[in-house]
């Protein structure tokens, strides 16, 4: 009997085709979940997005499950995804990166995220969870959460407020670059010339910070924040008059605007007026519908500063019980103590900054090597950094020489920034440079480094392995680092005289090297070339014994060098 598909000779035959479309898919992806198929249900989330690619409710699905199985960074792909090239409107996409970002570790870009949704939709779906990760993120970060800038807001505030969050943070040198820009393009903007007489402040560079007031106050004589900025710089540059006769104008004066009462009672406080900073703080307090931690705090300082203990015990319990995780309030509270304890005790001048003092951290950490907590409040404090800014800049040499170590520990781009500007000061000295250097070179900073030494600028820090190899063996790197430790003692121009030396020979008797055998032998010769091209007191034996070869083999590899290097000697 011949064999047929059964139902095809039927009249009644009804065909249903399977609609393969993005549905289908997504269907099939919600059942997949169900049965706890996660794999499955990855493909047909995909096969989904790939059916509609113009749909982002298929991508979101996609990122949202490879979310779940903790493939974060394959989720943001494909959110970023969604913001290039589907729907850039779609802003809540940058709070569900945000979430993948926190749980990868990455909080710093997850603040970022967070505050690009707040700032481009204040009132969103999400708004009120974002706002509680920022705190989340910002305790993780060690630090005061960051605001979001309205988007609204034109393109040069928004900058300007980048940068006053950059001062905020202490990494002045950022901000500087920014309010420079701003001024340049906006003169009128006096905001902008305040802070840039701050970040000029901070960073010790006065005569600047003085111009930049002097232009706020010509353009408007009763700016508040140019005053008090004037105030504190003109005490700092001993200029006791002149702060003491604008002092006397700001302690007459009663502010009705937040900020204005703010920035008066830091100042009064800085230049020593404490009953002034003490009733402006307290007023603060009390107008204030949720005052802030550090606002108790200033307001203890003030009342400790002016002898009111039992005030500034009464604020500090305040700020303890506002800030549990803060050991400001309860060291203060455990001097208060002692103080209160002690009538005829000398009660030392209480900061107002809102921290621990510095050496009081140390003693309690254990020192910075081994206390990480400290090591990120060096890197995030803004009155620390400021005060290395300072001493890097007026110190004298000992000085000096500690900040650029506490720098090697901060280890962030804005260091290596500041050390490179430090190593083309005309009047710093060598070893200093030699120090900056050395940091540059552990931050993994990437050479050359220009450097002023001896009336030029110079470019050092060439590692051997930047050198084109004349030869396979290694051995002409062994020659340029025997001779660059044996020359620690000379100065930077000497030194990278050396490294030019021994290039310029690499390069023209790279057809014919010779043999090295030993390296040291040709590290002496090498240093003996540039001793002798500096009038430098030294003989050949004396470096053949420094370097444990014989005088001879040096008198042979000097004449050898001489061969090729004689022009340019």
């Amino acid at each position: 009997m011949k064999r047929t598909q059964a139902g095809l000779g039927s009249k009644n035959k009804k065909v249903v085709r399977l609609q393969l479309d993005a549905g289908f898919f997504f269907e099939r992806a919600v059942r997949s979940l169900d049965r706890q198929r996660y794999d499955k249900a990855v493909k047909y989330f995909r096969l989904a997005m790939e059916k509609e690619p113009d749909n982002p409710v298929n991508h979101c699905n996609l990122a949202g499950i490879l979310s779940e199985l903790g493939r974060y960074e394959e989720s943001n792909e494909v959110l970023m995804t969604v913001l290039t090239d589907v729907d850039p409107g779609l802003h809540e996409c940058l709070f569900y990166m945000a979430n993948n970002c926190a749980n990868m570790g990455e909080f710093e870009l997850a603040e970022d995220y967070l505050l690009e949704y707040l700032s481009l939709d204040p009132e969103g779906e999400y708004a009120e969870e974002a706002e509680d990760m920022l705190y989340m993120v910002a305790y993780e970060l060690g630090r005061p959460p960051r605001e979001p800038v309205p988007a609204a807001l034109p393109a040069y505030i928004k900058k300007h407020e980048e940068a006053r969050h950059y001062l905020e943070e202490g990494r002045f040198l950022q901000a500087t670059e920014l309010l420079e820009e701003l001024v340049e393009t906006h003169p009128d903007f006096l905001a902008a010339r305040n802070n840039l007489a701050l970040a000029y402040y901070y960073t010790g560079r006065m005569e600047k910070a003085m111009k930049c007031i002097g232009q706020v106050l010509e353009a408007d004589p009763s700016n508040l924040h140019a005053l008090c900025n004037l105030a504190v710089l003109s005490q700092h540059m001993g200029e006791a008059e002149r702060s003491k006769k604008i002092r006397n104008t700001l302690k007459k004066l009663i502010p009705f605007h937040r900020d204005h009462a703010y920035k008066l009672a830091t100042t009064m406080g800085i230049l020593g007026e404490h009953e002034v900073a003490f009733d402006l703080f307290s007023r603060l307090l009390k107008v204030e519908e949720h005052p802030e931690p550090s606002l108790y705090h200033y307001a203890a300082a003030a009342a400790c500063n002016t002898g009111r203990l039992t005030r500034a015990r009464k604020y500090w319990k305040k700020a303890a019980a506002l800030d549990p995780e803060s050991d400001v309030a309860p060291f203060y509270l455990k001097q208060v103590e002692s103080w209160l304890s002690q009538p005829e005790a000398e009660i030392p001048t209480v900061s107002y900054h809102y921290q621990l003092p510095f050496e009081e951290q140390v003693i309690s950490g254990g020192g910075l090597d081994s206390n990480s907590r400290l090591l990120a409040q060096l890197k995030m404090n803004p009155l620390l950094r400021s005060s290395f800014f300072w001493a890097l800049e007026n110190g004298d040499r000992h000085t000096k020489f500690q900040v650029l170590q506490v720098l090697g520990w901060i280890r962030d781009s804005e260091v290596e920034q500041l050390l490179r500007q430090f190593l083309l000061r005309k009047d710093e000295e060598d070893e200093l440079k030699k120090a900056a250097l050395i940091i540059l070179r552990d931050l993994g900073a990437k050479p050359p480094f220009k450097v002023w030494t001896e009336g030029q600028i110079i470019e050092a820090g060439v590692k051997p392995t930047d050198l084109v190899p004349p030869s396979n063996d290694g051995k002409w790197e062994q020659v340029l680092e025997c001779c660059l430790n044996g020359m620690k003692d000379y100065s930077l121009h000497q030194q990278n005289e050396a490294v030019m030396l021994w290039k310029e020979f690499a390069l023209k008797a790279a057809s014919a090297f010779p043999s090295i055998r030993k390296a040291e032998a040709w590290a002496a010769a090498l240093e003996y070339l540039v001793a002798k091209n500096h009038n430098l007191k030294v003989t050949q034996s004396h470096i053949a014994e420094k370097y444990q070869v014989s005088p001879s083999t040096v008198t042979r590899i000097v004449r050898e060098l001489l061969s090729v290097l004689q022009k340019k000697l």
